[in-house]
Order: structure tokens, then C-alpha cells, then sequence
């Protein structure tokens, strides 16, 4: 199992100079009297690429911000009383909007950029090329997704080319070339050529899975401009399918951790333990809890992951409460879009001590800091092939697909401390199984709600395919002040910085995009 330690340091030379060469040294020049010849000349492109995958996984910062309170919230996998879970009350809050936007620019794609600036050039390392290129596109879709509009094509190019204010590229252009990018890179990996070895920590050198990831991610990308540009997204959907998506959850995309410090932890677990869930003054009452919407969908169809993903706050209970913590009949979701005055409203029994009866994420299965994180997952891509078959770009069998991911995200509950039976597995299959003689919107439903589970902790995806398909169906919630009328967000504002540091670039972008607001929507994200 590859970890991420804080003991991965870059290498250094350790070999003192001999007394003869210091004595010698005093009649060299002054540039080569003040140069460390143990300090590094060339960064070294593996490690650029370990922490690029660390710092893409997110730290507690822009995952809780980002991923959690706002797209978490949106999309109803989370809820919350407290008024600084903007997205469960479509508020705007500037530093949590503005926090992914900021740490993606400045620690998830830069060391990127300088790899391919790096390695382009020279045939000899052309695999260390093509590995950033296919890791680069999944940095950048995720900050397009979640803004629209952004600096891509001179983004990353401070250090490189002084270009400190980058313009804001069409999201139509940014897809068009990570699409091609992916296209490039899955053909010109060649196991011959030098690789990175340990320093992968996605997949550990093995260009197989690396190239299976390559065309897994054409197939997200493809998939989500079938609103905008149908013709292409058919394209891109049947050339990933030929060029072999993942085949099994041995393919996911993931970075293992381990419990420990903070370097070593599953940094969205770490948050809700630290800020949402363990803290001493809170005791059950915590920040934010499961949504209704998702606890009911796992707890009403006799889920068999809903023990790995909800409990109740349990104190210092033994094992015993536990079992009885993660018991089905006992999970409750909390509704969105309230706080603490106008639940009561909705609940007029509700007291201080109401909020302590709700659902929290299981510390000890899907969110324990030894958790992974997914980037991608053989399930996601198995739901996906089932809408290709539906749309008739795919093998026509949408049904096998549909069973295939169900199964799937059922059997990566083993990432998680457990394992559900194949006949659990089974019996939900046949008490829930693919609507073959239902309608189109049906089947799309079917599908497009598993996809929204699977992706629980990773709700920037469940929020980018939600805005695409509308699966499933989610209530909007309409707390008081809300910025957006009631209606569900369909992006996140740009920093407020951009404005001021960036202001030409931010303004022509506004211009192009439409206003820097919450309802406005991203070019894929077709009304």
C-alpha cells in the first residue's frame, strides 16, 4: 500500500567536501563560493508529482470550504443548522467560496505545469510527460467545473514566464483540450521509458492503470456535454469506451493514507472529526449532520452501505453502542435549509438537545482518517457505460452496466473496514434492480441517483453530475436572504481578489460567462 509520509523528503547529497578542496575553494570566484553544492539545481519531477496528488487530495481548508460545505451541502449530502454551511442555504460566504479557487491555483496544478515544462521536450522522458498530462486535466476539470471560466491556458506560468495575470479561458476551450490532452497522453505512455515509480502514489508506476484512468476520465468528461454539444460528447463517450476504461475496483483512482498526523490523514475525515463531529464542546451537537435526503434514499431501500456511511454520536460508548449506533432503523438525516430558529418551524418539539438524535458521517468506516481519497472509482465509470448504453453509444447492455456499478460501489465498502456479503449485494439487486421496461427519464434517474451515492465525500463530482443529468431529484430549500431565489446553486463566485488583482481578466470573463453570481450557469451546464 502506497502511504504519504512526512518523511518523503527530497534527496540530498550528504558527502562533506574534503579539507583539501575547502582550503582550494579560496581562489574560485564569488558566484561558485556562495553556491551550495548540496542544495538542489533541478527540481526533482517525481516528487513534484507526490505532492501535487497529496495537495489535489485536498487539506482541511478548501475540502471542508469546497468540497463539504458548500458542494456537500448543495447537493444533499450534507446538512446544517449553522448559517456558515452557505451551500445547504445558498448563502454567499466570499472565503469559503473563494477557497478551492485559490489553493487549486497555488498547490494542486502548479507543480504540474512545471513538469510538462520540464519534460516536453526530451523523448527520454516522455512517460513522466504524459502521467502529468492526464493528472493535469483532472486538476483543471475540477476547478472548471466548479467555476466556469477560468485561467487555464496561461495559468500555472508565474515561476515559468512571469505571467501573473492569466486570462480566463472558455470553459467550451478548456474541455476541447483536456479532452485532447487525455486523447495524447493515454496513447503516448511507454512502460520502456523512465517512469515514476514510488512516487506515483495513484498507481504506483503502473501505466496500465494509468492509461485505464486516462480513458475513464474521457468518459466523465465526454459524458458531461451531452446537454451542450451532443455530437461531441458521442464522440469522446465511444472513443474511451475503445480505449478500456477501468474493469474492476483493483482500477481506482485513490491515494491511501494512514492515521496520524495530518500529512498522512484523509483530510475530509480529519475535518469532520476535528471540526463538524469530536469536538469536546460539542458532544453530538455538531456542526453539520447527513441530510435527510441522503440518510432516507440508503436508510428507505435498506442500503446495506448506510451502516459504513452513517452513525449516531456515541461518546465514549463501547462496541456495543456502536452496533446499535449503526443501525438502520435507528439513522436520521437532518432537513436543509434551516437553523436553530426555523427548525422549529418544521419541528415544533425541537430543543437543544434535538440535534444530537441526527445522522453524522461514520468516523470509523467511510470517513476514518485512514480512509482513502477517490478520485475516481470503477463504479462511477460502470454507471456511466450504463447511460452510454442507454443513449446508444455504448454495448447496448445497460442493465449489466447498472449491475455491475451497483455491485461495485457495494464491494468498495472494503476500503472502509468491512466488507458487504455478495448476498446482501444480491438481495438489493433484486428488491431494487435496473428498470429495464421504464421510461428513458426513468432508467436516467436510476442511474444518475447511484451516481449521486457512490460519490458521497467527493461531492464536487456528485454536484458537477447532478447540474448535468438533474438525478436525482432534490427539493430546494429557500432559507431567508438566500442569494439565489430559492433555486439550487449552480456554481461558485470567484474570489473577490480576482476582481481587484486580475480585474481585466475577471472583467472580460463576467462579459463573456454572465454575472459572477451563483445562478449563473457553466457553458456545460446547459438550462
Amino acid at each position: 500500500m502506497l502511504t504519504y509520509s512526512k518523511k518523503r523528503r527530497l534527496p540530498i547529497l550528504t558527502a562533506l567536501l574534503a579539507a583539501s578542496l575547502l582550503v582550494s575553494s579560496c581562489d574560485q570566484g564569488f558566484e561558485e563560493l556562495n553556491t551550495n553544492p548540496n542544495a538542489l539545481t533541478e527540481p526533482v519531477v517525481p516528487n513534484l508529482l507526490s505532492y501535487s496528488i497529496v495537495k489535489t487530495a485536498g487539506t482541511g481548508y478548501e475540502n471542508h470550504r469546497g468540497n463539504l460545505i458548500y458542494a456537500g451541502a448543495i447537493i444533499q449530502h450534507f446538512a446544517s443548522l449553522n448559517p456558515y454551511w452557505a451551500g445547504d442555504k445558498y448563502l454567499y460566504n466570499g472565503p469559503y467560496s473563494d477557497a478551492f479557487f485559490e489553493t487549486a491555483y497555488g498547490s494542486h496544478v502548479k507543480e504540474l505545469e512545471q513538469i510538462i515544462s520540464i519534460t516536453k521536450d526530451n523523448p527520454a522522458q516522455s512517460t513522466l510527460y504524459n502521467v502529468a498530462r492526464i493528472w493535469r486535466v483532472f486538476g483543471y476539470h475540477r476547478i472548471t467545473d466548479l467555476y466556469g471560466d477560468v485561467p487555464y491556458s496561461e495559468a500555472g506560468k508565474g515561476y515559468l514566464s512571469s505571467t501573473f495575470s492569466p486570462k480566463y479561458d472558455k470553459q467550451a476551450d478548456i474541455y476541447a483540450d483536456l479532452l485532447n490532452e487525455l486523447d495524447q497522453a493515454a496513447q503516448g505512455l511507454d512502460a520502456t521509458k523512465t517512469g515514476y515509480g514510488t512516487s506515483d502514489l495513484i498507481y504506483g508506476g503502473d501505466l496500465t492503470k494509468w492509461k485505464k484512468f486516462a480513458y475513464s476520465m474521457m468518459l466523465r468528461l465526454g459524458m458531461r456535454l451531452t446537454k451542450v454539444d451532443p455530437a461531441k460528447a458521442e464522440l469522446y463517450v465511444k472513443k474511451a469506451i475503445a480505449g478500456g476504461v477501468m474493469q474492476s475496483n483493483d482500477d481506482i483512482a485513490k491515494l491511501n493514507h494512514a492515521d496520524g498526523d495530518d500529512n498522512k490523514r484523509n483530510l475530509d475525515a480529519n475535518t469532520l472529526r476535528t471540526q463538524e463531529y469530536d469536538a469536546a464542546n460539542l458532544k453530538g451537537k455538531a456542526n453539520s449532520k447527513l441530510s435527510k435526503t441522503f440518510v432516507d434514499f440508503l436508510r428507505n431501500n435498506n442500503d446495506p452501505r448506510l451502516p459504513f456511511i452513517a452513525t449516531l454520536w456515541q461518546g465514549n460508548a463501547s462496541a456495543t453502542a456502536e452496533a446499535t449506533a449503526t443501525n438502520p432503523t435507528v439513522q436520521k438525516g437532518l432537513p436543509n435549509g434551516y437553523d436553530a430558529t426555523t427548525i422549529k418551524t418544521l419541528i415544533p418539539s425541537w430543543n437543544d438537545n434535538s440535534i444530537t438524535e441526527y445522522s453524522e458521517a461514520n468516523l470509523n468506516k467511510i470517513a476514518s482518517n485512514s480512509a482513502p481519497t477517490l478520485f475516481q472509482t470503477y463504479a462511477e465509470v460502470e454507471y456511466l457505460l450504463a447511460e452510454a448504453a442507454l443513449r446508444g453509444w455504448g454495448d447496448g447492455q445497460a442493465a449489466l452496466h447498472y449491475n455491475r456499478g451497483v455491485t461495485a460501489a457495494m464491494s468498495m465498502m472494503s476500503l472502509f473496514g468491512g466488507t458487504i456479503p455478495q448476498s446482501a449485494i444480491t438481495a438489493y439487486l433484486t428488491a431494487h434492480p435496473y428498470l429495464a421496461t421504464g421510461t428513458t427519464a426513468q432508467q436516467m434517474e436510476q442511474i444518475g441517483t447511484q451516481y449521486w451515492a457512490v460519490n458521497f465525500l467527493n461531492s464536487y463530482e456528485a454536484y458537477a453530475n447532478w447540474r448535468r443529468t438533474g438525478y436525482p431529484v432534490l427539493t430546494p430549500t429557500n432559507f431567508p436572504g438566500n442569494e439565489t431565489g430559492g433555486t439550487i446553486m449552480r456554481r461558485l463566485r470567484y474570489p473577490a481578489s480576482e476582481a481587484s488583482r486580475n480585474a481585466a481578466k475577471y472583467n472580460a470573463a463576467v462579459a463573456v460567462q454572465g454575472p459572477d453570481l451563483f445562478t449563473t450557469r457553466v457553458w456545460w451546464d446547459k438550462q
